[in-house]
């Protein structure tokens, strides 16, 4: 009698165990689920290519960013915060017997922003600014760099193998000119990060220039 009764408390004990370890899952999953919903969507440069600036003096960059903006960051918009994304540019000479040689480095930068008295968006480069009456629009804008000029007409060599250089973009959401309380939270929310990995630049025309 003695040993049912222990086997049957042994069994409650195990089952117990089993129904926290259940929960304990099926918290985790909840947890995964949401921080996958939560984070920010993927972003990527695609198209992205070198060839001559208009007036053909130097290069220039033309590319497509591929990015939907997360919900955190259009809330924060329409809620009159301005965002700043950046492109960057790096130029590379390969060398077989050292590390890589930076030959340029730029970045250009766009200022996102929306006005609630116009109900107008707004994004600028440097001195030029444009409005729109939508987001979309002006993410459709923000989506193509088309005439970046990266590089003079005497950046490369001439007569150097193009093979020789490496040339890379990347964009990304400028987190240092967020107010100071969305920096903490663009650290610890992965739906205010947004960033795309290195691309290269494909040259427009093979060969030396």
């Amino acid at each position: 009698m003695t040993a049912r009764l222990f086997d049957g408390a042994h069994r409650a004990a195990g089952g117990r165990v089993l129904a926290r370890w259940l929960r304990a899952i099926a918290l985790l999953c909840t947890f995964l689920a949401t921080a996958y919903a939560t984070a920010a969507p993927p972003v990527a440069v695609s198209h992205a290519r070198l060839a001559p600036a208009a007036l053909g003096e130097g290069l220039a960059i033309y590319a497509q960013i591929d990015f939907e903006l997360p919900a955190a960051l259009e809330d924060a918009v329409g809620r009159g915060i301005a965002l700043y994304f950046v492109v960057d540019f790096e130029l590379h000479q390969k060398r077989w017997y050292w590390f890589d040689k930076k030959l340029a480095a730029r970045s250009l930068q766009y200022r996102l922003s929306f006005s609630p008295l116009t109900r107008q968006y707004r994004l600028a480069r440097g001195s030029f600014a444009q409005s729109f009456e939508s987001l979309q629009a002006a993410l459709g804008v923000l989506r193509h760099i088309s005439g970046w000029t990266v590089l003079g007409p005497d950046a490369i060599d001439p007569h150097a193998d193009l093979d020789d250089y490496h040339a890379q973009v990347r964009f990304r959401l400028d987190v240092s000119r967020l107010p100071k309380p969305f920096q903490v939270t663009a650290l610890t929310q992965d739906d205010w990060s947004l960033s795309s990995n290195w691309q290269s630049l494909s040259w427009a025309t093979p060969g030396p220039f």
